[in-house]
C-alpha cells in the first residue's frame, strides 16, 4: 500500500490507495462528502476511471410545482457526477490534487424529468490526459459532461461544466 501525505482536496480520501484504485472506495467516500448531494437525496452509484453515475431517487422532496424533477436537484446531481467522474479519473494522482473547484457551467433540459433520474458524467480527455502528466504544481482546467437520463433511457437533461483544479506536485514526482 502507498501511504503518501493527503492535502487538500485529496484528504478526503485518506485510504486511497494509487497503486491499487479502490473504485469501490472511491464511490463510498464520494457519497459522503457532499452535504448538499445528501440534502437533495443524491445517491453516488458508481464511479470508473472514465465515468460516474449519480441517482435522484423519486421521492416527493425532489419535485417542483408541477410535479418534475426539480431543475436544482437535476444540477446538483450532474455537479456531483462530474467531480465524481474526475476523481475516478485521476484516482492515480489523486495526491497531487490540492483544489477542484466548479467555474462555471451550462445546461440544456430536453424534456420533463419524472421518477427517478440518472446523470452520467465523464471529463475531456484531452484536459485529463494534461492533468494526468502534469509535472508542474500549477492549475489546470478540465471540462465535464453529464447527460440526464429518466427510467426509460431518455434524455431529460445536458450539462457541461468547467472546473478548475489546482495541482501540488512533488520535486519527486515532477521527474
Amino acid at each position: 500500500m502507498d501511504t503518501r501525505t493527503l492535502s487538500g482536496f485529496a484528504a478526503a480520501y485518506p485510504d486511497l490507495d494509487p497503486t491499487a484504485v479502490d473504485y469501490e472506495y472511491l464511490r463510498s467516500v464520494s457519497q459522503e462528502i457532499v452535504p448538499f448531494g445528501r440534502h437533495v437525496g443524491t445517491i453516488v452509484t458508481e464511479i470508473t476511471s472514465d465515468h460516474a453515475i449519480v441517482e435522484i431517487p423519486a421521492l416527493d422532496e425532489v419535485r417542483n410545482h408541477m410535479g418534475t424533477v426539480h431543475a436544482g436537484a437535476l444540477f446538483t446531481a450532474a455537479d456531483i457526477a462530474g467531480a465524481a467522474a474526475f476523481v475516478g479519473a485521476v484516482a492515480t494522482r489523486l495526491h497531487t490534487v490540492e483544489r477542484l473547484v466548479l467555474r462555471g457551467g451550462s445546461d440544456s433540459y430536453r424534456k420533463p424529468a419524472q421518477g427517478r433520474i440518472r446523470a452520467v458524467a465523464s471529463v475531456d480527455l484531452r484536459e485529463l490526459f494534461v492533468i494526468l502528466a502534469a509535472t508542474e504544481s500549477g492549475r489546470y482546467e478540465l471540462a465535464a459532461k453529464a447527460v440526464l437520463l429518466d427510467d426509460n433511457e431518455a434524455t431529460v437533461a445536458k450539462f457541461t461544466f468547467d472546473y478548475v483544479c489546482d495541482l501540488n506536485i512533488t520535486e519527486a514526482e515532477s521527474k
